[in-house]
């Protein structure tokens, strides 16, 4: 197994546009072996610390093999809405 933790930062105001793109891309994950774990969207009171950005939301990912993570970066269909979260 590998896990991928992603911190998410988005452009105040295109949270819609960021929710289209999840919703294409995470059901994707479970095509590869993948696995959505954790999906955070902290507020302002779960920051104790912190000496970066805070993120918008947190995603915590498991893949069975490096290749299957390989795999879905790759997809085609979560390819052609790429734009959506690079507009971010």
């Amino acid at each position: 197994m590998i896990y991928i933790t992603q911190l998410i930062y988005i452009v105040a105001g295109q949270e819609k546009m960021f929710n289209q793109f999840e919703d294409i891309a995470i059901p994707i994950i479970s095509k590869y072996n993948g696995r959505l774990l954790l999906r955070v969207r902290p507020d302002e009171s779960s920051f104790i610390e912190h000496h970066i950005g805070k993120p918008y939301e947190i995603h915590f990912v498991e893949f069975g093999t490096q290749q299957d993570f390989e795999n879905f970066k790759q997809d085609e269909e979560r390819k052609r809405f790429l734009h959506l979260k690079e507009h971010q």
